[in-house]
């Protein structure tokens, strides 16, 4: 079962995530969504990346080119200038950090069947003494 994606941490990873892909090899935009559709992100859209890019472009991070295509307009090919080499490093490891505290804090909360607390439900209202 496909769970929803949550937009918010998609959001916050994915300019290290196109960094990453770029670190293969220059591609195109529309090459770059289906690298990362392939990848797992599956509802990822042109919509998405674009602005992505463009950031990332004008911090430096990516340098493009317009290549003639033969099937339609110019295609503008992206590619890892240096910073976004050492930034693309740097943000591997601040990941690497963040998963390492995340799953310490989740792996310490008990499973459902003993949890020590279960948050009234919503439909219930909260009883005052």
């Amino acid at each position: 079962m496909h769970r929803p994606r949550d937009p918010q941490l998609l959001k916050g990873v994915l300019p290290m995530l196109v960094l990453a892909a770029l670190a293969h090899d220059e591609t195109y935009g529309y090459e770059l969504v289906t690298a990362l559709r392939e990848a797992g992100l599956d509802d990822l859209s042109t919509g998405t990346l674009y602005p992505v890019l463009s950031r990332l472009e004008h911090d430096g991070l990516v340098t493009s080119r317009l290549v003639p295509s033969s099937s339609g307009p110019a295609r503008k090919y992206y590619r890892l200038s240096a910073p976004g080499v050492a930034a693309l490093d740097e943000r591997r490891a601040a990941w690497d950090t963040l998963v390492h505290t995340v799953e310490g804090v989740l792996d310490a909360v008990p499973p459902p069947d003993v949890h020590p607390y279960v948050p009234p439900r919503a439909d219930h209202p909260r009883r005052t003494p």
